[in-house]
């Protein structure tokens, strides 16, 4: 039976007992209004069915338990339900507190967010801290190894110098400071201890280069002389970024190589020419046999020759350099490979041959060819039927003045003999000295190494030539 109530107020009347669910079947009802009575227990799931409703008040009884969400109770402004303690749930606007099952389970999503929170938390810095160990042992290792692999060479040797040291002094290695670079790394110029130096940076990122380094701090170790480019200290360490840094500190070498000035219009004299040669030639005798062990330089040519401020010759760069035994071994073995540049390397390492002294008499050879001619051994003039040595030998003993550089017809200058006699130069001890130092470059840099020129000889010919 269908009731058509639609208003229904029995506020006040202390009534208690539950509220009786049979109301939800007024489907008319439009205000209900059960106020200050004794009403228990809980709202009845039937009243969410009262769809025309638009005034619920239950206020000031003991209601309890979950208040629906759904029907009149969906909207605040249709429901009053104040003065029942027992209360829980509803929508947000009617302020009643979460019922003890939602909030149980709220309080475990938290729990459960706050618990995730500190395990990604604990993780994260757990993580962080094993990366930095790793990280410092990593680099600690790494640097206990540089560190040990120098010293083995440099102990009692060199001072010691930092990677912010040399950082510091080359302004950043700057491009500003860069004076040139080579197949292992490059050199730059820096001031340490206020006094000028070049740093030669090895690339670690070239295979040969932690050799390269290894080889010259042992071939600098113990070797003393003024024709020598003069190492300060060495540096084996870390850079800012954790990666492998390796330098070598230099004198400076102000007028810088002699390939600059044979091939930078920079012109020099004959009497330079010779000097720097004999310069070059008592360098080499000291490495093959005054040294403590013979040292073969295998890289000898005008890049790898420094001037100093008095244009004395001091060679560089034995990154390639071999030790040899003494007495040399026939089938002694090479622990660094031999690469050289290409003109100035003897014939016999493209066959596969191991370093000999003979190989840097053949280099210097074509290196004094190189400096009374003016022209490279790779000049494009040289063809598979024509070298240096070649073009040169065609000439002796009467076209010399066919065939050295132009820049000598014009040097005219004065120039000092034995710190007091002053000569002037004329043309025929000049074509005289030229042709010995030809000949000497010649004889040095000659096919077969038995046929070569030795070098106590070479320094003969070319002081006679001088004095001459």
């Amino acid at each position: 039976m269908q009731i058509n109530l639609v208003n229904f107020d029995v506020s006040k009347n202390k009534l208690s007992g539950e509220l009786p669910s049979g109301l939800g079947d007024c489907s008319a009802l439009q205000s209900l209004n059960l106020e200050r009575n004794f009403f228990d227990g809980s709202i009845p799931s039937s009243f969410t069915s009262l769809g025309s409703l638009d005034s619920l008040d239950l206020s000031y009884n003991k209601l309890e338990g979950r208040v629906p969400s759904k029907g009149a109770f969906a909207n605040a402004s249709v429901v009053s339900l104040i003065r029942n303690s027992g209360l829980c749930g509803g929508i947000p606007e009617l302020h009643f507190p979460r019922c003890a099952e939602e909030a149980g389970m709220q309080r475990k999503r938290h729990m459960s967010r706050a618990i995730k929170l500190i395990i990604l938390i604990v993780c994260t810095v757990v993580g962080t801290l094993i990366l930095s160990l790793w990280f410092y042992l990593t680099c600690a290792r790494k640097k206990k190894k540089l560190d040990s692999s120098a010293q083995v060479i440099m102990r009692g040797t060199f001072s010691k110098v930092s990677y912010s040291m040399l950082h510091k002094a080359t302004e950043g290695f700057s491009a500003e400071k860069l004076l040139g670079e080579g197949s292992f790394g490059s050199v730059f110029e820096g001031i340490l201890n206020g006094k000028p130096v070049a740093i030669k940076v090895l690339n670690s990122q070239n295979r040969g280069a932690s050799k390269s380094f290894m080889a010259e701090c042992k071939a600098l170790k113990n070797i003393r002389h003024r024709n020598l480019v003069g190492i300060i200290t060495a540096c084996s360490s870390i850079d800012f970024r954790g990666n492998e840094f390796r330098a070598l500190v230099y004198e400076f070498m102000p007028n810088g190589s002699v390939d600059k000035w044979l091939h930078k219009e920079v012109n020099l004299s004959l009497l330079q020419r010779v000097d720097i040669g004999l310069n070059v030639a008592h360098a080499i005798n000291y490495l093959h046999h005054e040294s403590q062990t013979p040292i073969v330089h295998c890289d000898l040519k005008p890049s790898n020759i420094l001037l100093d401020q008095d244009m004395v010759a001091h060679v560089g760069d034995f990154g390639l350099a071999k030790f040899l035994a003494r007495p040399p071994q026939p089938n002694q073995s090479s622990s660094i490979a031999i690469r050289g540049t290409i003109g100035y390397a003897a014939p016999e390492y493209g066959l596969g041959s191991e370093a000999f002294t003979e190989g840097d008499i053949y280099s210097y050879g074509i290196l004094l060819l190189e400096l009374m001619t003016g022209k490279r051994p790779i000049d494009n003039m040289f063809q598979a039927d024509l070298n240096l040595h070649m073009y040169a030998k065609a000439a002796l003993p009467d076209q010399v003045l066919q065939i050295v550089d132009p820049a000598l017809e014009n040097d005219d200058i004065t120039e000092e003999v034995d710190n007091r006699r002053r000569i002037q130069d004329t043309t025929e001890p000049r074509v005289e000295c030229m042709a010995s130092v030809v000949s000497v470059g010649v004889a040095c840099s000659n096919d077969l190494p038995q046929d070569r020129m030795k070098i106590t000889d070479a320094i003969s010919r070319l002081q006679a030539a001088r004095d001459s």
